[in-house]
C-alpha cells in the first residue's frame, strides 16, 4: 500500500533536530548525520539525508535494476543520489505545489505519475556536461513535504551549512557592457540574474552610458567602499575587463617600472622609482565602445645579451594586491572571450556564474606595460598599463588598428583585416631584450625545461584546475618581497638581445584559447607560473606565415613546431637561447623564436607602432614589460582536463 506524505510527517520530527526559535540559519546544528522522509520529484519517496558533506537521499522502494522499457526499448532509471555542499549554492522554499512520482519499470505508455499537492523546497547546484566537463549545467532537486515546518527545517538546515562554506561571495560590484559582442552584456546579465539572486548575492549592477565610464567608477570608489564587495564582476570582453583591471591597479597598485639593460635604461632615464599612473591618461586610450575586446591569435621574438638593476615591488595597505578576499568575475560576452576560456574552460555565461557564487578562486599573472615613448620623435613620458592575457605588436597590433573602421561588421572583421595586414606582409624593425632567469637548483636552461616540461612535448604539462605548476611557489624568490617578481635575485639573470625586421612581436600571459586558435597561441602556458611567452616571427616567406597562422587556427595544430625547426624538440623555454645561425635548415630560414620571460623591453626603429593589449590599441614606439606572478584573483578554478 502507498504511503502518502501525511504519513511521514512523525518520522521527520524523530530524526530531524529542528532549529532554535533565535537561529536565524547561521547557527551551528548538531553534526550527526540527520534524515527525513520526503518526496523527490520525478523520481519518487526518499530519504533524505544531510551530513557533512552535503546531502543525499535514498529511495524508499529501489527501481529495479533492468530499468523500464518502452516499445523494446530499455530506458535508464540511474538518477543521482547527492549532490555536495561545494556543488550547492541555494536552498529555498518553493510555496505549495505538486511533486510527481515516477513507477520505474511499468511500460512507458503505462506509467503513470502521481501528482501530489504539498510544500515545496528546491536545492540549487550543478553538474558537469557530460560530454564537455568544463561545461557546468545548473541542476536544481526539488524536494516536497505535507508539513510546512519540516520543509523550513530543512532550508535552515541547509542554509546554515552554505553559510558556513569559506570563500563566497555576498556582495559584488557589476559592470554591464551593453555593447559587448553583438550587443549580448545586457542579455547575459539578465540570464544569470537569477543565479545571483538565489544565492542571496547583493549586487551593484552598473550599466555603462559611455567611454571610460567603468574606470571612473572604479577609480572614483573610496576604498572603504570598495572593501565593502567581495569583488568586481564584468559582463562584457576581454577588453572591457581590461579597462576595470587597469582602473583598479592604475589608482591602488604601486610597483617599480620594469627592469631593463643598461643602454635601454639610459635612454629613458629609469630610475626605478614607484609610480601610479594618471588615471585620464588610460581613459583616453579605452574604448568602452569596443563590442568584443579580445585578444585574437598570437606572434614573434629573438636574442641578446645585457644586465640591469632589480627592484622589488610595494603594496598599498589600504586596499592591496594580490589580495586574498577581492576576485574578479568575467560573465563572457565579447567576440573571442580569451580570459574566460582560458580560466574556466568554457565560454557560457552560466558556468562562469557558477564559478562566481560558488566562491571558486583561482591566481592569474598580470602584465605591466610601461610605454615610454608614443612615437619616435615623442619626449619620455612614462605610461603605464596593465594587460591580463596578450600583448602583440606588428600583424596583431594592425588588425586590431585596422578592424576599428569595420565595427559595423562584428567579430568577421577580425577575419577580413586580418587578410588584408596578411596580404600587405609588412615587416617592421625593431630590437627586444628579454630576461633570462635561472633556477637556483638546475644548472642549465635545458635541465629546468626538462624538469617542468618533460623530453618529450607530448608529456608538457598543461595548465589545469589544480595546477601543480601554478600551486607551487617558485625556487627564485627573496625573502625581502611579500610577492616577488620572478626576477628577485638579480645576480642570476642576464638580458639577451634581438634586432632585425619582425612579421610580428608578441607576448602571451596565457594561452589565449579563443575561436580562431582553439589550442591557443602557447598551448602550454600557465596561468600563475610568473612568466611570458615572448613570440617573435622574423620576416619569412609569405608561405610560411600562412602555414603558421593556419596551424594556429587549426585544433591539434603545431604552430610553434615547424620541420625547419624540428631538432629544437623544446619550444616553451624557461631560460632557452635561440641561435639564428643555428636555425638555419635545409636552407630554409627559421623566422619562429619563443622564449619563456618575466620581463622585456621594445623599440621600434620606425616612426611609431601599434599594441594589441588585451584586444585594445596602446600606441608605443618604446616600451618595457614585466609579469608580477599571481597578482589577482578570478572566480575561477581553470579549465577542467
Amino acid at each position: 500500500m502507498e504511503r502518502s506524505g501525511e504519513d511521514d510527517v512523525a518520522d521527520n520530527r524523530a530524526h530531524l533536530t529542528a532549529p532554535s526559535d533565535d537561529d536565524d540559519g547561521g547557527g551551528d546544528f548538531e553534526a550527526s548525520a540527520l534524515s527525513s522522509n520526503m518526496f523527490l520529484d520525478h523520481v519518487g519517496e526518499v530519504v533524505l539525508t544531510h551530513n557533512s558533506d552535503g546531502l543525499s537521499w535514498e529511495l524508499r522502494e529501489s527501481i529495479p535494476n533492468e530499468g523500464s522499457h518502452c516499445l523494446g526499448i530499455k530506458l535508464d532509471h540511474k538518477v543521482p543520489d547527492n549532490i555536495k555542499l561545494s556543488d550547492m549554492y541555494a536552498v529555498e522554499l518553493a510555496g505549495y505545489g505538486s511533486i510527481h512520482r515516477s513507477n520505474a519499470g511499468q511500460i512507458c505508455f503505462g506509467t503513470e505519475f502521481h501528482g501530489y499537492e504539498m510544500y515545496l523546497l528546491k536545492v540549487h547546484g550543478f553538474k558537469k556536461s557530460k560530454t564537455k566537463p568544463c561545461l557546468w549545467v545548473p541542476a536544481t532537486y526539488t524536494f516536497g513535504h505535507k508539513d510546512l515546518s519540516t520543509c523550513e527545517m530543512w532550508v535552515n538546515l541547509v542554509n546554515a551549512s552554505l553559510n558556513r562554506e569559506v570563500g563566497r561571495p555576498k556582495n559584488l560590484l557589476v559592470f554591464v557592457h551593453p555593447l559587448s559582442g553583438k550587443g549580448n552584456g545586457y542579455r547575459n546579465w539578465e540570464m544569470v540574474a537569477p543565479i545571483f539572486a538565489r544565492a542571496q548575492i547583493k549586487t551593484r549592477v552598473i550599466v555603462t552610458q559611455r567611454a571610460g565610464h567603468a574606470f571612473d567608477v572604479i577609480t572614483s570608489i573610496t576604498n572603504n567602499v570598495l572593501r565593502s564587495y567581495d569583488g568586481v564582476v564584468t559582463v562584457g570582453g576581454d577588453g572591457f575587463f581590461n579597462e576595470i583591471l587597469n582602473a583598479l591597479l592604475s589608482s591602488r597598485y604601486k610597483a617599480p617600472y620594469p627592469p631593463a639593460p643598461s643602454d635601454f635604461a639610459q635612454s629613458v632615464g629609469i630610475n626605478g622609482c614607484s609610480v601610479v599612473h594618471n588615471p585620464n591618461e588610460i581613459v583616453s586610450e579605452n574604448s568602452d565602445q569596443n563590442e568584443d575586446d579580445d585578444p585574437l591569435l598570437a606572434i614573434p621574438q629573438h636574442n641578446g645579451s645585457g644586465s640591469s638593476n632589480l627592484h622589488t615591488y610595494h603594496q598599498d595597505a589600504d586596499f592591496p594586491f594580490p589580495n586574498e578576499w577581492f576576485r574578479f568575475g568575467i560573465i563572457p560576452a565579447g567576440s573571442t572571450d580569451a580570459i574566460v576560456l582560458c580560466t574556466t574552460g568554457a565560454r557560457d555565461p552560466i558556468t562562469s556564474a557558477l564559478h562566481i557564487v560558488l566562491g571558486k578562486r583561482l591566481s592569474l599573472d598580470i602584465a605591466q606595460v610601461v610605454r615610454w615613448r608614443a612615437t619616435a620623435a615623442s619626449k619620455v613620458e612614462p605610461c603605464v598599463r596593465y594587460a591580463a592575457s596578450f600583448a602583440g605588436y606588428g600583424f596583431y597590433g594592425d588588425v586590431i588598428s585596422d578592424s576599428e573602421k569595420y565595427r559595423w561588421m562584428g567579430p568577421k572583421r577580425y577575419d577580413y583585416c586580418g587578410t588584408k595586414v596578411f596580404l600587405k606582409h609588412r615587416t617592421y624593425e625593431a630590437e627586444i631584450a628579454y630576461l633570462e632567469v635561472e633556477s637556483e637548483n638546475t644548472n642549465s636552461a635545458s635541465d629546468r625545461v626538462q624538469a617542468l616540461w618533460g623530453t618529450n612535448k607530448s608529456e608538457r604539462l598543461i595548465c589545469r584546475t589544480n595546477c601543480m605548476l601554478c600551486n607551487t611557489k617558485p625556487v627564485y624568490t627573496s625573502s625581502r618581497a611579500t610577492r616577488p617578481t620572478p626576477y628577485s635575485r638579480p645576480e642570476e639573470t642576464r638580458w639577451l638581445k634581438s634586432k632585425g625586421c619582425f612579421l610580428s612581436v608578441g607576448a602571451a600571459i596565457m594561452s589565449n584559447r579563443n575561436e580562431r586558435a582553439p589550442d591557443g597561441l602557447v598551448i602550454d602556458a600557465h596561468l600563475s607560473d610568473g612568466f611570458l611567452h615572448l613570440i617573435m616571427i622574423k620576416d619569412c616567406p609569405r608561405a610560411s606565415y600562412l602555414w603558421h597562422l593556419t596551424e594556429l587556427a587549426r585544433k591539434g595544430g603545431h604552430p610553434l613546431d615547424f620541420e625547419f625547426v624540428e631538432h629544437h624538440k623544446v619550444h616553451f623555454l624557461i631560460t632557452f637561447h635561440v641561435s639564428s645561425a643555428s636555425l638555419n635548415i635545409f636552407g630554409l630560414p627559421c623566422f619562429l623564436y619563443v622564449v619563456q620571460t618575466p620581463a622585456f623591453t621594445f623599440t621600434s626603429s620606425g616612426n611609431q607602432s601599434v599594441w594589441n593589449l588585451d584586444g585594445e590599441l596602446f600606441q608605443a614606439h618604446q616600451l618595457s614589460a614585466q609579469v608580477f606572478r599571481g597578482l589577482i584573483s578570478l572566480f575561477a578554478s581553470g579549465p577542467e582536463v
